[in-house]
């Protein structure tokens, strides 16, 4: 008989919460064994975001709490944690199963705003929109007309960057994670990240329910999401070198990532990361692994808004290995 996973629970509040920020520093919210499950309830909206009608766009209580505390703000992007993991120390691998993403609020929004997106100097003013959200049948509907179902994941997963990095703004993914805004990690997927301080310290966030790759305009549908974490812990050792770079697993695909401001760099960086991935994985080559990239892994734009702009290669399951 298995033993059976201890599950905790962390609860959005002012106590748990970090408004944009990434930090060595910050002290976790709560410890747990590898191998625990941790459910966190994730908010979503800065005061600029809020609705006007409340009748048709309530405020969960949580969020309105939150804004009343008058946290001090990086970025506008709130993170629930972090969650420590006992054991976890730099040089080894936390994976992260994403078991559960569900929608926590009957709304979410869209919205540009002057110097942000990907086309900044065609779209100079602020644009806002509301979208309706029917969790039931797992929809939301644009103000505009068209119905889409909902996909909901974490725009931001990540761990403590080192403690000379000092205090990061949530808005640049970066080696330790963060805001990936990688529209494949939703339920059932996996997620690697190196472990860069004692415990990892855990972090999650920016509710996406829907996103086109790229999110050329900056926002998703920005919701409010609960999540469900398996964390695992992977030791490091001399045949396992240190992850560079997140990685990531699907049912069906092996994602590697790549982060830079130019977006060739990042290209370069998640084909780099993919020939690493097969070498690991397979007798190939070095050759014969990038000459299977380009008969056989699609590269797609990640986002294009975050300042490090991101490019995610996909290997399908059971090609190689």
């Amino acid at each position: 008989m298995t033993e059976a996973t201890t599950i905790h629970h962390v609860a959005a509040t002012p106590q748990t919460l970090q408004f944009g920020v990434f930090d060595a520093a910050i002290p976790p919210v709560l410890t747990v064994d590898p191998g625990d499950t941790v459910t966190m309830e994730c908010l979503s909206g800065g005061l600029p975001a809020m609705p006007q009608d409340t009748a048709a766009f309530p405020v969960p209580a949580a969020l309105a709490a939150i804004h009343a505390a008058g946290l001090a703000q990086n970025s506008t992007h709130i993170l629930t944690g972090p969650v420590a993991v006992r054991g976890a120390e730099p040089g080894d691998m936390l994976e992260v199963r994403i078991e559960a993403v569900d929608p926590a609020a009957d709304w979410g929004y869209c919205g540009f705003r002057p110097l942000a997106g990907t086309l900044p100097e065609d779209f100079p003013t602020r644009f806002l929109s509301h979208i309706p959200v029917d969790r039931r049948r797992n929809t939301c509907r644009l103000p505009w007309g068209p119905e889409l179902a909902l996909s909901p994941f974490f725009g931001i997963m990540g761990v403590a960057p080192p403690p000379e990095h000092g205090r990061l703004s949530s808005r640049e993914p970066r080696r330790f994670g963060g805001n990936l805004d990688n529209k494949e990690l939703v339920a059932g997927s996996t997620l690697f990240l190196p472990v860069l301080v004692p415990g990892a310290n855990f972090s999650a966030g920016d509710g996406h329910g829907l996103q086109g790759d790229g999110e050329v305009c900056v926002n998703a549908l920005e919701m409010c999401l609960n999540g469900r974490f398996t964390l695992l812990l992977h030791k490091g050792s001399s045949r396992a070198p240190l992850l560079r770079m997140p990685r990531a697993e699907t049912p069906t695909h092996w994602i590697t990532m790549g982060l830079d401001e130019d977006l060739d760099q990042a290209m370069r960086q998640a084909l780099r990361e993919m020939i690493a991935l097969i070498c690991a994985r397979t007798p190939l080559s070095r050759e014969q692994a990038y000459q299977t990239c380009s008969l056989a892994v699609d590269f797609r734009v990640t986002q294009t808004v975050n300042g490090e702009k991101g490019i995610h290669g996909m290997l399908r399951k059971g090609l190689l290995f």
